[in-house]
Order: C-alpha cells, then sequence, then structure tokens
C-alpha cells in the first residue's frame, strides 16, 4: 500500500535546546504586564524592559551571551515603565520606545551597543493622550512607526522629521490588543478587545474592512500578514478556551479561509511568520512550546510541521531577522525565547550535510533598505520590500549603501541655538565697540 509523503524542504526542519552557553542570564525583568512581546531583536541585538524607576530598558548584543552584569547600560529617558520598543529595520543602530508617560521616543544605539547609560533620546514625540502601548516600523517606508495607544488612537509618525503623518481616534471603541502592517505597508490591521480585526489604509488613516467576532473567547487576538500570500492569520481562542488559528483573505473577509485548531491552554499566542520558507511560527505566552506551519497558496494552505517543547514557560518571544543567523549553519530561523530571568536563542535548523551555501532554501531575503522615503510612501508609492541575497559570497561583493539616519531638530533644540548665536553676535559687536570699530 502506497501513502503520498508531501515534498519539502522544510518538513524536518527541527530546533535543540539551548546550550547553556549559549543563554542570557541574571536579568532583571520589569514586571509591567501587557499586550507586548516584552522581546524584541533585530540581527544585532535584543531590548528587554528593567525593574526600575522611570521605566528603564536595556539593548543586549546577540553575541555577547552570559550573565548580565548589574552595571549593564540601560536606556532610562523615560518617566514611567516602557511597554514596548521596536527596531527600525532600515537603521540597525535605531530603536524606538512606548512608555506609560504618554511619549514615544527614538534612540541611537552606539556602534557595538550600550557603553553607558543613555539618558537623552534623538526624537521625542508627543500626541498621545493615555499610556503607548505598541510600536511597529512601516516594512517598506523609511522612518514610518506606527503607535498604539490607550486612549483607543493609532498614530503615524515620521520619526525624522519628528512629526506626527496622521492618526485614526474614532475607529475603535474598546482597547487595542494588536497591529501588523502587511507586506508592502500600504495597510495595517487591528485587533480589538470587541473581538473584531479593523484593516486601515495607512496613508488616509480611513477604515477600510472590519470583520467581525474574529474569534469567540475573550482573550487576546494576535495578527499576522502572510507576506506575498497575501493572506492574514489571526490567533485567538474559541468560548471554550481552545486555541486556533484562522486564515483569511483581507479581499474577501465574510468568512475564514481556513480554520484550525491547536490545543486547550491559557496562554495568548505570538505568531511569527518567516516570508522566506512560508513557516508561520506559533509560541504562547505562559507555556514553553513553539509550533510550526509550512503555508501554501491553496488548499490545504497549512502543513503542521512540528512543535519544539520545553517545560519552562515563555513570558515573551521575538523574532531574529534573517540577516543575523548563522546562514552557512543551515539556520533559518531563530526565536528569543524570554523566560523569568533569562533570553534563551531557540535555534531552527535544515538538516544538511553539504557545508556550502544551500541556495534552494535561502531565497532573496529582506535587505533592510528601504523601498522608498516617507514622503514617497505618503505620496502613493508603491513597492514590495528590497531584498537581497544571503550567500556570504554576494554579500561580501558590497550592496546598496544606507542613508544615516539624521532626526530633525525639535523647535527647542532650535531656539537654544539660535539664543546662543544670539549670544555670540552680541559679544562680538561688544568687542568690536570696545576696540573703536564701528558695526555699521
Amino acid at each position: 500500500m502506497s501513502s503520498f509523503v508531501r515534498a519539502s524542504k522544510f518538513r524536518h526542519v527541527y530546533a535543540d535546546q539551548p546550550r547553556q552557553d549559549s543563554k542570557f542570564e541574571n536579568i532583571r525583568l520589569s514586571t509591567t504586564t501587557g499586550e507586548q512581546n516584552y522581546i524584541k531583536a533585530n540581527p544585532l541585538y535584543f531590548a528587554v524592559g528593567l525593574q526600575g524607576g522611570g521605566g528603564p530598558f536595556t539593548i543586549v548584543n546577540h553575541d555577547k551571551p552570559g550573565k548580565l552584569e548589574p552595571s549593564q547600560p540601560i536606556v532610562t529617558g523615560h518617566s514611567a515603565a516602557v511597554l514596548d520598543f521596536e527596531f527600525n529595520p532600515f537603521h540597525d543602530q535605531i530603536i524606538a520606545s512606548a512608555s506609560e508617560d504618554q511619549t514615544v521616543k527614538v534612540w541611537g544605539i552606539p556602534e557595538g551597543g550600550l557603553k553607558e547609560n543613555m539618558n537623552d533620546p534623538l526624537v521625542d514625540l508627543h500626541g498621545h493622550s493615555r499610556k503607548v502601548t505598541l510600536l511597529r516600523f512601516n516594512p517598506t517606508a523609511n522612518n514610518v512607526l506606527a503607535s498604539v495607544s490607550s486612549d483607543l488612537s493609532t498614530k503615524l509618525w515620521d520619526i525624522e522629521k519628528g512629526v506626527e503623518m496622521n492618526s485614526v481616534g474614532d475607529a475603535h471603541e474598546q482597547l487595542i490588543q494588536d497591529i501588523v502592517w502587511d507586506y508592502k505597508g500600504n495597510n495595517y490591521a487591528t485587533s480589538s478587545k470587541d473581538k473584531h480585526v479593523r484593516i486601515f489604509d495607512a496613508r488616509t488613516a480611513t477604515l477600510s474592512t472590519k470583520i467581525e467576532t474574529v474569534h469567540e473567547g475573550a482573550k487576546s487576538i494576535k495578527m499576522t500578514y502572510l507576506g506575498a500570500l497575501d493572506k492574514m492569520v489571526t490567533v485567538g481562542f474559541t468560548r471554550q478556551s481552545q486555541r486556533q488559528f484562522k486564515i483569511w483573505d483581507p479581499r474577501n473577509t465574510a468568512k475564514e479561509v481556513k480554520k484550525i485548531d491547536i490545543d486547550q491552554a491559557a496562554g495568548v499566542i505570538m505568531p511569527f511568520y518567516d516570508e522566506d520558507t512560508q513557516i508561520l511560527y506559533l509560541a504562547g505566552k505562559g507555556d514553553g512550546n513553539v509550533r510550526y506551519y509550512e503555508f501554501v497558496k491553496d488548499e490545504p494552505y497549512a502543513f503542521p510541521l512540528a512543535d519544539f517543547r520545553s517545560s519552562v514557560s515563555a513570558k515573551g518571544m521575538a523574532f531574529v531577522p534573517k540577516r543575523g543567523l548563522d546562514i552557512m549553519g543551515c539556520e533559518t530561523a531563530r526565536l528569543l525565547k524570554l523566560t523569568s530571568n533569562t533570553v534563551e536563542p531557540l535555534s531552527f535548523r535544515v538538516p544538511r550535510k553539504s557545508e556550502a551555501f544551500q541556495d534552494d532554501i535561502y531565497p532573496d531575503t529582506f535587505s533592510g533598505v528601504p523601498a522608498h522615503t516617507a514622503d514617497e510612501w505618503m505620496a502613493g508609492s508603491d513597492k514590495a520590500p528590497k531584498t537581497m541575497s544571503l550567500n556570504p559570497a554576494n554579500r561580501a561583493a558590497g550592496g546598496e549603501v544606507k542613508k544615516a539616519f539624521v532626526a530633525a531638530k525639535s523647535p527647542a533644540v532650535l531656539q537654544a541655538e539660535l539664543d546662543a548665536a544670539n549670544a555670540r553676535i552680541a559679544e562680538l559687536v561688544a568687542r568690536l565697540e570696545a576696540a573703536g570699530l564701528s558695526t555699521d
């Protein structure tokens, strides 16, 4: 009797238990709770909130595991707890933070990582009337940041100019639980405590689609777009607290495309989608397991691959961009698992014997180079994310040069510079007059 075995390069993706020498330990985590993932990562660093007054958080190099020293440098510019942070996808040395103090701040990380405490942000954004809970950068437009607040509004910011681009303040009646951008960064979707998902035209700040009662359970609904597949996944609960995810076509939301039950558990699931491998990773808050599914364009849409199982529960999880992975070791994904006081890297690999670059499992990936400026995007530019080869031989040849991030000066800074210039002019005029020289 023959049986059909689906052809897939990723059927045997696996993750071993993290080695002790790969962990980051002795982290005095903040006790603040909310809808955030509690940890974020880019190819060089990860960020976590810490205990302490004024909402400190720290930024740690991926290549420096071990115990964090009590003298670990921190970022301390907020006056209340930091609820979320987000690395700029186009500038590895830029991170934004959101706080209970109602502000969003943008910070410049020194080359090589934090060496001393940082107190002064590059940009200070004011506009929300209550605490700011979530941040998401646009995946194609340079320096465009979305923020969510418990004042029930979402705002878009141009962080380079330090200005608000637009705002949605009347679409939500209950707290916003998640916000995600679509593949090209033209639209963003939000989930809310009222169980509805709303999709907005990001440029015009208008509601284009509303999906009512996406999941019937009372707990948080999390989301991710499925890249170029033009689908969206929502993860939530049934009335009986069974965890499930649904696949949606944003162009026809009358009914989900597919519904898949996961298990019976209490923790909210954080979804992470890898566009390159078309694998969705599902990690639950409060449990130690990570499930992963491979997606295809047509029915049945999702194939379960395997589970990573651990008895150590996760407080949060972060997805490391592909540019930060061990490519020659066939590492196709890395999740950073935040526990009560450690960060454990979970490395997912495809078993291969060859030591050569495996181009069949590494298609061109997100390059970290913007497809357009904030002004071009706002004017209607519609482009997919720029990609690059992961082949070390090609990367060594050099790539597109990134424009340095230069924050616009605030009115207070400009006024201080003007006052200093006027004072200097008055001093020079006084010297000339004292010397008997005319200033006419």
